[in-house]
């Protein structure tokens, strides 16, 4: 009502109901190798960059403002404690190279066996890559933990099996599964006609994967390869919970050794840095080659 005209004005009626779009208009903002793969691409900014060094950078202020006479400074303690962090992120990397090495060989023909010939091959190559490709990374490693020996004997000769050694090959199952979602995506995103021209010129099916849809298909399974790399270099922390000596336990080691509360954000923060200077340039060069390889459907 309008109370200073003195007439009523009738209220405005809501006609647009939230509804659920389909799921093309849905996906329509997805990069084409996010809609192949499956797997959310890592949409890391500069920004993100220079946020994690102000925390970093505040944390650092807040923990000095805390710390003792006498007591060495946390610049200095992070400087004391580097070189040993430092190896332990190296070992990270080392980690993630051969699990995505291991996973990457495996995944191909698990990829390939979805879209084989024969019934049961493809019904397993399915079950298989849906099994590891949902289930929780961390329960995986776990599973690899307790269920693979410490030891086997070859020829007489025992031969120990780290823990590290059972971590990678955790990491390498899951990164297998979505290896084959991404080869599997790639093949049958190739146009039909060149499945038919091939044929058309009396190529087996092997040579026309092999020697035809494979290296077109190339180009499209790399950025959401770096993609899955990227999340493989991140989630490798999850090892510290198994007991791995990364860079993750030997943080917590070294904040049990200075037994310093006011060092624990800046210590988690740093660590933090040196994952985003190694994954950013990953997440740039897989955003250039999207761009590079852009291909219309």
């Amino acid at each position: 009502m309008n109370r200073r005209l003195g007439w009523f004005e009738p209220l405005p009626q809501a006609t647009d109901l939230p509804v659920l779009r389909p799921a093309a208009e849905r996906r329509a903002p997805w990069s084409p190798a996010e809609l192949w793969s499956g797997l959310p691409r890592i949409r890391l900014r500069a920004w993100h960059g220079l946020a994690l060094g102000l925390v970093f950078t505040l944390s650092a202020g807040f923990a000095e403002a805390q710390t003792g006479a006498g007591r060495p400074s946390v610049v200095a303690t992070l400087i004391k404690w580097t070189p040993l962090l430092f190896s332990g992120f190296l070992f990270n990397i080392a980690i993630s190279a051969l699990a995505m090495a291991g996973g990457t060989a495996t995944g191909v023909f698990l990829g390939l066996g979805q879209i084989a010939r024969l019934t049961p091959v493809r019904a397993v190559a399915w079950l298989v890559t849906h099994f590891f490709r949902n289930a929780p990374w961390l329960v995986l490693l776990f599973f690899c933990m307790y269920l693979l020996p410490f030891q086997f004997t070859v020829f007489g000769t025992t031969v120990p099996l780290p823990d590290w050694v059972k971590a990678t090959f955790g990491l390498a199952l899951p990164v297998m599964a979505n290896v084959a979602e991404i080869v599997r995506g790639a093949v049958q995103s190739i146009p039909s006609a060149q499945w038919e021209s091939a044929a058309a010129l009396a190529f087996t099916r092997r040579q026309i994967i092999w020697m035809i849809i494979l290296p077109q298909g190339m180009k499209r399974m790399l950025p959401p390869w770096m993609n899955l790399y990227a999340i493989l270099a991140m989630d490798t922390v999850l090892a510290s919970i198994v007991g791995v000596n990364e860079v993750m336990t030997l943080t917590g080691d070294a904040l049990g050794a200075e037994s310093r509360p006011e060092l624990l954000l800046p210590f988690y923060s740093y660590i933090l840095i040196w994952f985003f200077l190694y994954c950013y340039p990953i997440a740039l060069w897989t955003t250039r080659l999207e761009r590079r390889f852009a291909v219309d459907r």
